[in-house]
């Protein structure tokens, strides 16, 4: 248990670099997002080449496997639009919602009890977030979208635990990667028209970002997070992952001077929103 732990907080800490990549990468939200989904379906299969790892699944269940895919493709798109249109402080923060609309939508797609603990603990993030939303009226679009990013986020997850016991947790990427690919793909020439970008093809810095990005913020988070789903609860995953600003702040602080644009609203909610996580993590320890 205490190695999925230490697995759960470094794939933290690799979302941790996804909002900066955002906000280094020129391309926008949904040319971004189409690139990192076909550079990790590459990546993925390289990897299931290299180590034998058998991928062949009946096609219902490949669908299956996509279907839940597209979830993670529209994730990053309203991710990504949240960070393009405020920053990487508000986007990332937005995220921690995450495990509010767990606490909500898992009963109610498993058909189990509402856990008071659960929702008293999401209310520290609902608080937080409030702080956070009312600092400045000008970044409210950008906090919108991140809102919708994280209920996304949450079904992701709930639907992504019922695949980790039965593939191989590659496989289930490998799948997820290339159906977020085929679907973002058909609907982005439409994207296109409506948010025209002057070039499609990437730069040179910009495609050596992608594929750190695609390698490591990608493939190896995502496969990480799924071995992490197999011991630790949906929810307790998602809260942990309201860590993620904390890392992602302090870098967007570090290399963005973004500190100048927040005030103390803006601690006082990620403060509230890093306790709840303290809290979920004491209470999840000691159960076990």
């Amino acid at each position: 248990m205490k190695k999925s732990y230490v697995l759960l907080h470094l794939a933290v800490i690799l979302a941790g670099f996804t909002g900066i990549f955002g906000k280094l990468i020129s391309l926008n939200e949904g040319l971004l997002v189409w690139y990192r989904l076909l550079f990790s379906a590459i990546i993925l299969f390289l990897i299931l080449k290299s180590l034998r790892i058998r991928y062949t699944i009946s096609n219902r269940e490949k669908v299956n496997i996509a279907k839940v895919g597209l979830l993670i493709t529209l994730h990053w798109l309203f991710f990504y639009a949240s960070i393009k249109y405020s920053n990487i402080s508000i986007g990332v923060v937005c995220y921690c919602l995450t495990s509010f609309f767990t606490a909500i939508f898992k009963p109610l797609i498993d058909r189990e009890k509402f856990k008071v603990s659960e929702l008293l603990l999401s209310t520290f993030t609902l608080l937080g977030i409030s702080l956070i939303f009312h600092f400045d009226a000008s970044y409210q679009l950008g906090i919108g979208l991140g809102v919708v990013s994280s209920a996304i986020g949450a079904l992701y997850t709930i639907f992504n635990k019922r695949l980790v016991h039965r593939y191989d947790t590659k496989v289930i990427n490998y799948y997820q990667m290339i159906g977020g690919t085929v679907f973002l793909g058909a609907i982005l020439p439409v994207y296109l028209y409506f948010f025209p970008v002057e070039s499609v093809i990437p730069n040179l810095k910009d495609t050596g970002y992608l594929i750190i990005l695609g390698l490591f913020c990608t493939v190896g988070l995502y496969v990480i997070f799924a071995e992490v789903l197999k011991k630790i609860p949906a929810f307790t995953v998602n809260l942990t992952f309201n860590l993620e600003p904390v890392y992602a702040i302090i870098m967007a602080f570090l290399f963005f001077n973004e500190s100048k644009q927040v005030n103390m609203a803006f601690y006082i909610g990620l403060l509230l929103i890093i306790t709840s996580v303290i809290l979920q993590t004491l209470i999840s320890i000691r159960k076990k």
